[in-house]
Parts: structure tokens; sequence; C-alpha cells
């Protein structure tokens, strides 16, 4: 497996030397808009644009959403995947939703402004330069929820948006995502076992889903493996696209890079950016 990571790691760096080493860099948005205000308050998004960009491109936009057990985290937490995707071409956003910790909200809310925050890059497509039929949701453990609620869960739109723009992304990559909100998983506390399987992904699963890229590792003691391989079995069955890519031995969180800590943590966020540029790309997602 070591031997396998370092062929795949050289083949990154050959490729993409530019962008490899973003561990020791301090990532800053290019800019940073308001694109919701709710009682608690306004919710922002960070910004990576393409090198030239222009509002007159038709651009892949991809939305991260921070882990945190929808309690704490921030939008940092996806600077690096954000500028690693703008390198390639992609506008890439860190978006901030509700969290206990600074809300007093729970996971529903979290849920709405996901939703939300697919809604308004759509109604936006012409300000920011993104198609609005290429929209990327993606995020990490209860982000990773978000986003796959987004794709998944029916209701929750915020009341009093315009609901004939659709919400649903064109795709999702999750990051060892809460994939079931029972007794099986993490989360059950914070949703109440009475509405424990209303944004619970494992239990909504139908045809039609977008097509989904899941990293997970192994021995997550956070989010088990078991939880992301039922179900990705579930969507295949269904006659969906889901591409599971297990982590041999690694735990909650891996693929943050060296933004946040050091060891061979650099290595699987290498390798997670590549599957998920040939996961887009095959799927169309991403055009050369």
């Amino acid at each position: 497996m070591k031997k396998l990571i370092l062929v795949k790691s050289f083949f990154v760096f050959v490729l993409l030397t530019p962008i490899l080493f973003f561990g020791q860099v301090n990532f800053q948005p290019d800019s940073t808009l308001i694109y919701k205000t709710t009682e608690e308050g306004q919710l922002k998004m960070d910004i990576f644009k393409p090198k030239k960009h222009k509002v007159t491109d038709k651009r892949t936009v991809i939305l991260f959403f921070f882990g945190g057990g929808w309690t704490g985290g921030n939008t940092k937490q996806f600077y690096q995947q954000a500028r690693y995707f703008s390198e390639n071409g992609v506008l890439a956003i860190s978006v901030e939703y509700r969290i206990f910790s600074k809300h007093k909200t729970s996971p529903f809310e979290s849920v709405a402004d996901g939703k939300s925050a697919v809604r308004w890059v759509r109604a936006h497509a012409s300000e920011l330069g993104i198609d609005p039929n290429r929209v990327i949701a993606s995020g990490g453990s209860a982000g990773g929820h978000v986003a796959a609620c987004t794709g998944v869960i029916n209701g929750l739109d915020e009341v009093g948006e315009d609901s004939t723009i659709n919400s649903i992304p064109n795709a999702m990559i999750l990051f060892n995502p809460v994939i079931d909100t029972t007794e099986k998983d993490y989360g059950l506390k914070k949703v109440g076992i009475d509405r424990k399987i209303e944004i619970s992904p494992c239990h909504h699963v139908k045809s039609g889903i977008v097509p989904t890229l899941i990293f997970h590792g192994t021995t997550d003691k956070t989010v088990p493996f078991e939880n992301v391989k039922r179900f990705t079995e579930l969507m295949n069955e269904s006659g969906n696209i889901c591409e599971l890519i297990p982590f041999e031995g690694k735990g909650h969180g891996f693929f943050n890079g060296s933004f946040f800590r050091k060891s061979n943590a650099d290595d699987d966020f290498n390798i997670t950016m590549m599957k998920s540029i040939e996961f887009l790309t095959k799927i169309k997602m991403i055009i050369n």
C-alpha cells in the first residue's frame, strides 16, 4: 500500500507541482460574499477563483461544507481543497452554515443552509461565471452530511426562497460523511430520537440521486466505515453512480493535509484531490 501511495504521489507531483505543497501556504479566498440572512445572523461564502476568471465564463463550481458535528468548525477547513480546485479551473466556494456553538441551531438548520447555498449559486450563475448545471456539493464529516442531504433529502428548503430554482447539486464528493443519523452512526442525540431518519441519507436512497464519490478511512471511530459501505451499496442497487474509495487504516479527518497536520497527510490529500478530478471528469462535470 505504501509503495502505491508513493507512486500516486509522484504522479501528482509531476502533473500538478504548483499545488502540491499547499500545506506550507496561508490560504486566503479571493473574495467573500453574503448568501443568506437568517434570524441568527448572516452567512458567508469564501470564493476561490481560477486564474483569469471572468463573469462570462461557464465554469464548474464546487461548494465545500466544513465539519464539526454541526456544533463547531469554520470555512477555513476546506481552503486547501478550494484552492486546489481553483488552480484546476473550477470555481470553489467554502460555505458557512449555521452551527450550534455560534447560532444555537440544530442539524436541520445546517441542512437548510446547504440547500440555500446550492440554490443561491444557481440563481447567481451569471454573476459568478459558473454553469448552473455543473454544481458540485462537497464536505467532510457533518459537512459531508450537509452536502449529502442537498442531493438526497427532500424538503427542508428555506421558507421564502424561490422554489423554482433547484437546490439539488449535479454531483457530490463526500469526505468521511455522517450518512446515517440513527443508532448505527453519529448524531442521534443531535437530531433527536423522534426525527432520527428525517435527515439520514441512508434511509432516503432512491433512484435518480446524482453521481457521488466518497472517501472514508476504514478505521474511522467517529463515523463507522460500515455506514458509507452500506450507503454505497444502496446507491448502486438503486441504479445510481456511487464510488467509495477506502483509505486503509485511516481514521476520521485523514484528508485534511498538512494545513492541519504533518506526516503523510499530504499523500492522502493529493490522492483525494486527484481522484476527485478524475471522477468529475469522467461524469463530465469537468470538461477539459
